[in-house]
């Protein structure tokens, strides 16, 4: 309502800034007389042939700063890590959108994410609202963590996080509080929802992991899907082997590599990951920079590459190292690549560290895909906005694009592709969407299930989960399903509880999603948020279309094989 007025405003004292800035400048030059015009061209002229040095930049920022502790309005309460942090980032700014400034506690993080890792309770929350009234809950705890070492479950109310309460507070509100370094102290207390019984439980924060493959099972008869989702840190390649020793003793002879939403990490570990189904003496990434040892060629050194036909997912959320990966199979024929145009982040940076544990993370090196492609996208304007959200445009737009803007390559068996604007999919395939009639409804189906898990709900006493999570459990169908029966109580309910505004009628227009995340909630109750998943996965638009384009990743491979016999 105020907001017109404020623009004027914001101009007229922008302005009125400068007239007192240049007082102080002259207050501090008292001897000199005042410049007339002649004057002022001259003093121009000068500053115009003055090269601009760091002494000078530095000169500069130090009477800034100065000048803002002896008259800015609160220059007594600065906050000179913001201030600092500000001016960095926006000189790295100038640079390219990737380079960045860590303050120590950006970099403690920042290393802690490359360790797959976060210091925590290790456990997921969610709120939900009844009416006005917010709670928030354990929607399920990871394996051997803190929270599932307390004997905390999933449904079990937050009501106070070190006696403050959490009445109110929205999850990630109540996050805050439960985060903490490692080894420190937390007392949570708890509504059990199984028992009602209050419980104040005393945790002490450690490392949880945070795995780069969440989910590696079989999709379909004979496939297997590996969920490569959490980024590339130290242990991605080795859980990747792990994943697929398991995948190949269950029988599969196709795989569907899921690298939708993976915004990069570790170049060594994208490597390696490529490096298994490529040959002996295949470019997987050049990396081309100014200094010293920037610039490497990465060649596959595998004798026994893994032959199992290969189709990989990929969104606009796919970058960097997720890119290499993408780019590496595409280029060489030896993946079929489905899905969403990727990111288009073709720049490596290196953490410099500075003094007082700060750090910058700088762009010293471009990669390039194998058949020669730059796959960064356009960064000129300087327009961060832009940049990250293509101008704004919403994913169908961005990936209806009929005429690549960059240059031609070629792969191994003569396709066309293109850099310049991220990895083109060769299959399109566009996600599903959750409408907004289709969102509503989760509050009243948490709520729905927990009555179902703990055993309040008569005839379906076999939904109780009284015990721990079972972690790794090989999910079938005939787990928690939501059987017509089920389905009609959940209308009974949401009759009886007109404070989540949901009707009967509402749960029949949207029942194959009421169905599919009420079966979600209570498999994570079961088998923890990693294995309930899958639920949804099985509805998966993209991850059918991959399936669906397996014979094509063969005829791919083999035509990759055959052209590389001949050469």
């Amino acid at each position: 309502m105020r907001s017109r007025p404020w623009i004027p405003g914001i101009l007229f004292l922008a302005l009125t800034v400068l007239v007192p800035a240049i007082m102080f400048a002259q207050q501090n030059r008292s001897a000199r007389r005042q410049p007339g015009p002649s004057d002022r061209s001259a003093s121009n002229a000068t500053r115009n042939k003055t090269a601009v040095t760091s002494a000078v930049v530095k000169t500069d920022l130090n009477e800034a700063l100065s000048v803002i502790q002896a008259n800015y309005v609160d220059g007594r309460k600065l906050d000179y890590n913001s201030v600092f942090k500000s001016s960095i980032t926006g000189m790295l700014k100038v640079l390219d959108p990737h380079s960045t400034y860590f303050d120590p506690i950006d970099f403690a993080a920042f290393k802690t994410e490359q360790r797959s890792e976060y210091f925590g309770i290790g456990a997921t929350i969610d709120h939900m609202q009844q009416g006005n009234q917010i709670n928030t809950f354990i929607r399920a705890t990871f394996d051997d963590s803190p929270a599932a070492r307390a004997g905390l479950r999933f449904g079990d109310r937050i009501l106070e996080v070190d006696g403050q309460s959490m009445e109110n507070k929205s999850y990630p509100e109540v996050r805050k509080f439960l985060l903490g370094p490692r080894g420190t102290v937390v007392k949570v207390t708890v509504l059990h929802n199984v028992t009602g019984q209050k419980e104040t439980v005393t945790i002490t924060r450690d490392a949880v992991p945070l795995p780069s493959i969440p989910q590696a099972y079989m999709v379909a008869p004979g496939v297997g899907y590996v969920a490569m989702t959490g980024g590339f840190n130290l242990t991605t390649n080795n859980e990747f082997q792990e994943a697929l020793a398991d995948l190949h003793a269950k029988g599969m002879k196709m795989l569907v590599l899921d690298l939708r939403g993976n915004r990069g990490g570790l170049l060594i570990q994208a490597v390696k990951v490529a490096n298994t189904f490529l040959h002996d003496g295949q470019l997987i990434v050049k990396q081309e920079g100014r200094i010293r040892g920037s610039s490497e060629e990465f060649i596959a050194d595998n004798e026994t590459p893994d032959q199992v036909p290969l189709v990989v997912l990929v969104n606009g959320e796919s970058a960097s190292a997720a890119e290499i990966v993408a780019g590496a199979l595409q280029d060489h024929d030896r993946a079929l690549i489905v899905g969403e145009n990727t990111f288009g982040k073709g720049l490596v940076q290196l953490p410099i560290q500075l003094e007082y544990d700060s750090a910058l993370l700088l762009t010293i090196a471009k990669y390039f895909t194998p058949s020669g492609r730059l796959i960064q996208r356009d960064y000129s304007n300087g327009a961060l906005y832009d940049y990250s959200t293509r101008g704004g445009l919403g994913p169908d737009k961005i990936n209806s694009q009929t005429a690549p803007a960059g240059p031609e390559s070629r792969t191994d068996t003569g396709r066309t592709v293109y850099g310049g604007g991220g990895i083109a999919p060769d299959e399109i395939a566009k996600p599903g969407t959750i409408t907004a009639g289709e969102a509503k409804l989760s509050d009243l189906l948490f709520g729905f299930a927990l009555e179902l898990t703990s055993g309040r709900v008569k005839g379906f006493e076999s939904y109780k989960v009284g015990r721990p999570i079972e972690f790794n459990h090989d999910l079938q169908s005939t787990d928690y399903p939501v059987t017509d029966a089920l389905f009609a109580e959940l209308k009974r309910f949401a009759a009886a509880k007109p404070e989540f505004k949901t009707t009967p009628e509402q749960l029949d227009r949207f029942r194959a999603h009421a169905e599919r995340q009420l079966r979600y909630n209570l498999t994570s109750a079961a088998y923890g948020t990693m294995v309930a998943v899958q639920v949804f996965n099985n509805d998966d638009k993209q991850i059918a279309r991959a399936i669906e384009a397996m014979p094509r990743a063969r005829e791919l491979a083999q035509s990759a094989r055959r052209a590389r016999a001949r050469s």
